[in-house]
This record gives C-alpha cells, sequence and structure tokens, in this order.
C-alpha cells in the first residue's frame, strides 16, 4: 500500500501564502504523475496542479495559473504546493494524489492514491 501525508495548511489572509507538502511512502508504485485536487464545503472535488513525476512537466487549473506552483523532489518522495495572492474562493480541504495513468490526467478517477487532505483557509 501507499501511503500519501498532506501537511502545510492552515489559516491566512487573502493575499498571503502557504506551502503544502505531500510525503509518500509505502510500498513501491509506478506513478506517472502526482496532483494536488481541493474540495470546498457543498462542491465537487476539482483539479488544482499536475506534475509529472519523471519529467517535471506541470499543468495547473485556470483558477490557480499564475499564483499556485507545483513542484517535486524525487530523493524524497515529496510533491509540494506553494500558494501565493491567496482568495477566500481558494478555501478548500486540499488533497494530493498519485496516479499511475498515461499520459497524466486531471482527472479524480484516474489516481491510485489519496492522502487523507490538508484543510487550507482564506479570510478576506
Amino acid at each position: 500500500q501507499v501511503q500519501l501525508v498532506e501537511s502545510g495548511g492552515g489559516l491566512v489572509q487573502a493575499g498571503g501564502s502557504l506551502r503544502l507538502s505531500c510525503a509518500a511512502s509505502g510500498r513501491t508504485f509506478s506513478r506517472s504523475a502526482m496532483g494536488w485536487f481541493r474540495q470546498a464545503p457543498g462542491k465537487e472535488r476539482e483539479f488544482v496542479a499536475v506534475v509529472s513525476w519523471s519529467s517535471g512537466i506541470t499543468y495547473y487549473a485556470d483558477s490557480v495559473r499564475g499564483r499556485f506552483t507545483i513542484s517535486r523532489v524525487i530523493a524524497n518522495n515529496t510533491v509540494y504546493l506553494q500558494m501565493n495572492s491567496l482568495k477566500p474562493e481558494d478555501t478548500a480541504l486540499y488533497y494530493c494524489a498519485a496516479s499511475g495513468a498515461v499520459p497524466i490526467t486531471t482527472r479524480p478517477t484516474r489516481y491510485d492514491y489519496w492522502g487523507q487532505g490538508t484543510q487550507v483557509t482564506v479570510s478576506s
């Protein structure tokens, strides 16, 4: 089994920054990508960002492009999400996930392993 553990969430004022981390452990898994998703109360889980594990190529949702940066450190088996210029509408439970799908995907159903989530709350 693969375990994903997120950290770094919290309460921040609008315009502020947070850095989320997701550490992977457990059995070897041929992942193609790691992604970040979020889910606000009463809404469906939505894609935020994805990084190709091998190449480092990234892709973002339109709502966060230019404000968020996803990165990975292969040696540490960790993926990060740097979130700048945060807005109240960014408030959600943020999940990291691992996918073995090729090509890399933004679809949640193509992700095999998920973390428990870390709460991000942005006050106005």
